[in-house]
């Protein structure tokens, strides 16, 4: 298998500023940067999103249904067919335990089966953020508990969608939402999921 990232070697960075901090989980910095051995060089710069990561949700029904979520969002200012995910903004907490969490609070679902997909970067030129994608199978509606949603998400609503429905509607081509392709890609390549699951 050919080799797909490469170990950590980070080039030197001559300075550093934070350009935008908003008190949320993600800042903007400036990096000064130059590329190794080439001290002589002017130092570029490049932005960079520090972001804590991500999980995603393919929880999928016995009728190999997934759970989608309706969604505006505002910086592409439309609605997109999303899974359920949530940021790894919690100091300690697994990717794994953020996909159990949000699973209950943006949809009202627990699942008993769950299978790591992979964990990618989601925009490496901009942004520090990786994406951990999950498989979720054996499904309980259990409610959202106290979570009260809130802006966009108070907006959402939940769709069932067939897994194989949406491989082909990727397949046809975009835009879609980049998760929710990875995801069902993923599933329906390996077997797990779609009319290439054993039944």
């Amino acid at each position: 298998m050919p080799e797909l990232v490469g170990d950590a070697d980070a080039w030197p960075v001559a300075d550093s500023t934070h350009r935008y901090d908003g008190g949320w989980v993600m800042r903007l910095r400036e990096d000064q940067v130059q590329r190794p051995g080439h001290r002589d060089e002017t130092p570029f710069s490049r932005l960079v999103l520090e972001h804590p990561g991500a999980a995603i949700i393919l929880a999928v029904d016995d009728q190999d249904r997934a759970l989608c979520l309706w969604q505006y969002r505002h910086p592409v200012e439309r609605s997109l067919l999303q899974l359920p995910a949530g940021l790894c903004d919690i100091a300690g907490e697994e990717p794994l335990g953020v996909a159990r969490r949000e699973l209950v609070e943006e949809a009202g679902f627990e699942a008993a089966e769950w299978t790591h997909l992979v964990s990618a970067y989601s925009s490496p030129g901009i942004s520090e953020e990786m994406g951990h994608y999950f498989l979720a199978r054996g499904l309980t509606e259990v409610g959202q508990g106290d979570f009260e949603p809130e802006h966009e998400e108070a907006e959402m609503e939940v769709r069932w969608v067939p897994v194989q429905e949406l491989a082909d509607a990727v397949l046809a081509g975009g835009p879609v939402d980049g998760h929710l392709a990875i995801a069902v890609l993923l599933a329906t390549a390996r077997g797990l999921a779609g009319s290439t699951r054993p039944r």
